[in-house]
């Protein structure tokens, strides 16, 4: 649990009254994001129904302890029959539902090794979820769609005076910023933001997109990036990256829950929201973070080198080299601001990796320290 009992004291001073009692679908609530909201409308009394992917095992990685706390549904996104069950059950409910749509393939690296999966999760399973909602008649309170940074993409010079720039020049994205996505997993969710938007303005039905920049902690796939290097500094002397230079905007997962929440609960249909930390940082400044906290702290010792592998470069030209939000719509219309510095955030996460092992060592794409190898 990310939330202390302070912060859970805040949380349900902040959102109780939006949330409490009220039903709520959460799809991806096994993933990352999707588990930290799902424990956060569990706290605050939401009736909480979690869309959580079939498969054989029917295992819940994240949101098993709280298997008591809230009805599972395994269903698919692509499978426009499970939704359909899913839709059909939750006009049963006494209220309008909130849904909170995370469910997606969401790795930039992977969407180029599972193109169509990617597609399909992302593109057609957002419409398969809307064109459920509007063939079955579920009026909703709201429809929140997890947009990403990524489809801001880099600046084109033929529209470069779209975009908004600091006094030194830096780059910094709003709502309104042109888009131009530059990996597969970027187009997927533009898609599936035109599509949210498309079925709000055809249909009515009450969509809000919010795009989140970076999102990072515990329960993370250690294949992003703050993940692998912390995975990676746990358990051997050299951390393999790709590309340092970037620059990226690091929102903690507390955060962007409220986030999620501010937006649902207070954001306008038919509008787009954007939230992060406000600030950037290189990749070689982040992982030099991350070192300098882990060692701090003990959980590794001195002397942690970093080296860079083509084979962890994006492909080709498709790298976006700069990502910073610019939240004042959000904060002005409805307080939001991050509360999380990265110094405390990254602890929390070094922290997590280093007392859960069992949940990420068979995930890494790193080869530890000792490991046989096929030859």
């Amino acid at each position: 649990m990310i939330w202390s009992r302070q912060a859970l004291d805040h949380l349900r001073a902040d959102f109780g009254d939006a949330y409490s009692g009220r039903t709520v679908l959460v799809t991806g609530a096994d993933g990352f994001m999707g588990s930290h909201l799902t424990d956060a409308l569990v706290e605050l009394g939401a009736n909480v129904h979690a869309f959580v992917r079939a498969t054989s095992s029917g295992a819940l990685n994240n949101i098993g302890h709280l298997r008591n706390r809230l009805e599972v549904h395994f269903a698919d996104l692509t499978d426009r029959t499970s939704i359909d069950y899913l839709v059909r059950e939750l006009k049963q409910a006494p209220d309008r539902p909130y849904v909170f749509h995370l469910g997606a393939q969401a790795h930039v690296g992977e969407s180029w090794h599972r193109p169509y999966e990617t597609v399909m999760a992302n593109t057609v399973g957002t419409l398969n979820l809307l064109q459920s909602i509007v063939d079955w008649g579920l009026e909703l309170e709201k429809f929140d769609t997890a947009g990403t940074s990524e489809e801001y993409g880099n600046v084109r010079d033929d529209v470069s005076h779209h975009h908004d720039f600091d006094d030194a020049g830096g780059l910094i994205l709003h709502e309104r910023s042109p888009i131009n996505p530059k990996s597969i997993y970027a187009t997927a969710k533009v898609a599936a933001d035109f599509l949210t938007m498309n079925y709000h303005d055809a249909f009515g039905v009450p969509g809000v997109v919010t795009r989140m920049f970076n999102n990072y902690g515990p329960r993370q796939n250690p294949r992003y990036v703050t993940g692998t290097i912390i995975t990676q500094a746990l358990t051997r002397e050299t951390i393999e990256l790709g590309n340092l230079e970037p620059l990226r905007d690091f929102c903690f997962c507390s955060d962007g829950v409220r986030g999620h929440l501010t937006v649902a609960a207070h954001g306008k249909p038919g509008d787009v929201y954007v939230y992060g930390q406000g600030e950037n940082i290189s990749m070689a400044g982040w992982v030099e973070m991350i070192l300098r906290i882990g060692e701090e702290h003990g959980f590794w010792p001195a002397g942690r080198t970093v080296t860079t592998t083509p084979k962890r470069y994006r492909p080709g030209a498709s790298d976006v080299m700069a990502l910073r939000v610019g939240h004042e719509k959000l904060t002005r219309e409805t307080g939001w601001a991050p509360k999380v510095s990265w110094e405390e955030g990254l602890l929390q996460t070094i922290r997590w990796y280093a007392e859960n092992r069992e949940r990420w060592i068979g995930r890494v794409d790193w080869l530890p320290t000792g490991a046989p190898t096929l030859t």
